[in-house]
């Protein structure tokens, strides 16, 4: 009978399969660069049609806010549902009045997606450019002021639902 170590060290002995993980890996790193865009492109495309189909308005269909719940305030996504699901009907007024601040995130996030995808299917000679840290940070002062204002009484015109322009 043969040892355990003299088992191990035989060159003749199969080779063990690779494991789950590292097919995985495998798999992931075989991937053309531009599944991911594709994908994500593909999942929005899935979530806009089942907002147009399904309307959150229609209380039980879509679960609660967890900040509104919790808060009792509006964040500053309050409302991207219906307004996705507005804009997918046509109406851009009643998308805007959801959340203004969309009218301004939507071309950022589209030209952010569409360099990504472009970038993937014929990748740059040259590393690109990182988005400037001013642009960043005033992002995030303006999302921030959003988020404070929309839930003073003040600015109520900025709470999801409250029509932009005065109904005569």
């Amino acid at each position: 009978m043969e040892s355990p170590s003299a088992v191990a060290t035989d060159p003749e002995a199969a080779p063990t399969p690779p494991s789950f993980k590292e097919r995985l890996q495998r798999r992931l790193l075989n991937l053309h660069p531009a599944v991911w865009p594709v994908g994500l492109g593909v999942v929005g495309l899935a979530g806009a049609t089942l907002l147009h189909f399904v309307d959150p308005n229609e209380p039980g269909n879509y679960p609660t806010c967890p900040w509104l719940l919790l808060t009792g305030t509006f964040c500053p996504g309050c409302g991207t549902m219906r307004a996705v699901a507005l804009t997918t009907h046509g109406d851009f007024l009643g998308a805007i009045s959801m959340n203004p601040l969309l009218l301004f995130l939507v071309p950022y996030v589209l030209w952010t997606y569409g360099s990504w995808l472009v970038r993937s299917i014929r990748p740059p000679k040259r590393h690109p450019k990182l988005t400037p840290g001013w642009f960043l940070w005033l992002m995030g002062i303006t999302i921030t002021a959003f988020w404070i204002l929309r839930n003073l009484p003040w600015f109520s015109f900025l709470a999801p639902g409250t029509p932009l322009l005065p109904t005569w």
